[in-house]
């Protein structure tokens, strides 16, 4: 395996974040809707950004 430099790890501890932030707020968002499209949406979108975010920890 090749080694991850200083900047690829700031790079994924970045992304990574995001995903996280991502996550908890499409989360937040789907548990106050009432609508069920909406609400599916919002958990569609909260379970992307989980993957998103493992697939990235793959990487460290």
């Amino acid at each position: 395996m090749h080694e991850i430099s200083v900047l690829d790890l700031q790079n994924l501890r970045h992304l990574i974040g995001g995903y996280t932030t991502t996550h908890c707020k499409m989360t937040d968002y789907a548990s106050q809707t009432q609508d069920p499209e909406v609400k599916k949406l919002f958990q569609d979108a909260a379970n992307s950004a989980m993957k998103n975010k493992q697939e990235l920890m793959r990487f460290l």
